[in-house]
């Protein structure tokens, strides 16, 4: 499942403390060395996308750039122009193309054709071919072995297909797949499933963790999970309240992932220290969202995202909208590939009588009132200019016996807190999900 060997590993390396790592060639490798890496697959990759994507063709061509013009990474990143997704949606409009003009090989080759999230827009499709294993899972082998999931462990598999087919994946591991309906409604009795097979690992969302919440007053949670080695977890963002609550009351550690620019997913390590970015299957840059030049390491800027492990439709100098910060400093078990902390997204501020109002200020004033815990709300954007803040908010009908109280409370909290007037619109936690943009999504600032 490799998909670059040969790399030494780094000496010396920080005290691992019996941390095991599937790969530790590879993911202790000196920086030299995988920057090598990265540069003989970016130059590969762009002579392979201009011969078979039109839609590189043509932007590199409208650029004045070819293949030719590009024998560095340094030529690669100040040549090659970045892509954005309005690029590759305007391209399926010219020209019908539903792979927006990506696809370098002929569609008959696929394997699956599955799609991205649509957090900030319609769902791209993400056509791939499997060979050894599915690349989004291959992707995620060394986070899952370095939170310890090992050959033997069982694990549930998510109802239907969840971004990829991962039952091959998890036997290729050792691992032994265990099929229950994980949909949203089916919380008993994937409680029972999980107690009866003692299943070590399961991929989660919000809408399920809030299920679990509700089931608090009925089942032991903290012995229904006491086979549980981790839950993963990604889309809606969990609140630091439901967190605690998980991993100190129920027991049961949380390893967060996030998207690698939409060229696979970035996981949190052992030492819960940042986002891993494996970058012998992605190159990363950061760069200033304004004027795109590259920032220092350590400061806040764009995550631009390439593909190198992807031959169906690879994304190249990706736009991904996400605002991180990098470190390239080995993280605490001595991994020495680039780490990322996510800060936001590029649109996050909402401008409030011209105060700038952030998603995370909202959010730690809200999850602070018991009946909030779990952090639901959305920030309800106008067309025009806006003078006063206007909420949806979730609460815990299970929880709450006062809902005025509870509005008084947070909007007063809110309003002390933020510096604006606030208007919140009170409704049931399972009510404000139905504003998700997926089972897995939920967007914190809508349009009105």
């Amino acid at each position: 499942m490799t998909i670059q060997s040969g790399l030494e590993a780094a000496s010396p390396v920080p005290d691992t403390e019996a941390h095991e790592l599937l790969e530790p060639e590879i993911e202790r490798a000196p920086r030299d060395k995988i920057e090598a890496g990265q540069e003989a697959a970016v130059l590969d990759l762009v002579r392979y996308a201009w011969d078979n994507s039109p839609l590189y063709r043509e932007l590199w061509t409208a650029a004045g750039v070819t293949p030719d013009d590009i024998t560095s990474i340094e030529d690669f990143t100040t040549k090659i122009p970045a892509l954005s997704k309005a690029d590759i949606i305007a391209y399926r409009e010219r020209t019908g193309d539903p792979y927006g003009g990506l696809l370098c090989v002929p569609a008959t080759e696929l394997t699956s054709l599955t799609t991205t999230s649509g957090t900030t827009s319609a769902p791209e499709p993400l056509p791939e071919i499997w060979t050894q294993a599915p690349p989004l899972p291959a992707a995620s082998t060394r986070d899952l072995y370095g939170h310890g999931l090992r050959p033997g462990d069982r694990v549930l598999v998510p109802v239907g297909s969840f971004r990829n087919y991962w039952d091959d994946f998890y036997q290729a591991l050792g691992c032994t797949p265990v099929f229950a309906d994980s949909w949203l409604g089916q919380g008993e009795g994937l409680l029972r499933a999980i107690k009866k097979h003692k299943v070590a690992y399961l991929q989660t969302h919000l809408p399920a963790i809030m299920e679990f919440e509700r089931l608090e007053d009925k089942y032991d949670l903290r012995d229904y999970f006491s086979s549980v080695k981790f839950f993963s977890y990604a889309g809606m963002p969990m609140g630091e309240a439901l967190r605690r609550k998980v991993t100190e009351e129920w027991g049961v550690k949380v390893v967060t992932y996030t998207s690698a620019g939409d060229t696979g997913t970035a996981w949190e390590g052992p030492g819960f220290d940042g986002y891993q970015l494996w970058e012998d299957t992605m190159f990363p840059e950061v760069v200033d969202p304004v004027t795109d030049a590259p920032t220092p390491e350590g400061e806040i800027g764009e995550l631009i995202a390439t593909d190198l492990d992807n031959r169906a439709a690879p994304y190249i100098r990706f736009r991904s909208g996400d605002l991180v910060r990098v470190s390239r400093e080995p993280d605490p078990v001595g991994r020495t590939h680039t780490r990322m902390w996510v800060l936001g997204r590029q649109g996050d501020e909402t401008m409030i009588d011209g105060k700038a109002i952030l998603v995370n200020d909202v959010w730690r004033i809200v999850e602070a009132e018991p009946e909030l815990s779990d952090g639901m709300f959305q920030i309800i954007r106008s067309s025009g200019p806006m003078t006063r803040l206007r909420l949806r908010i979730g609460y815990a009908p299970e929880r709450t016996t006062d809902v005025g109280d509870v509005e008084s409370r947070v909007v007063a909290a809110l309003e002390a807190g933020l510096g604006v007037g606030v208007d919140a619109a009170m409704m049931t936690t399972e009510d404000i999900l139905q504003y998700s943009s997926s089972v897995a999504k939920f967007p914190r600032t809508v349009k009105e």
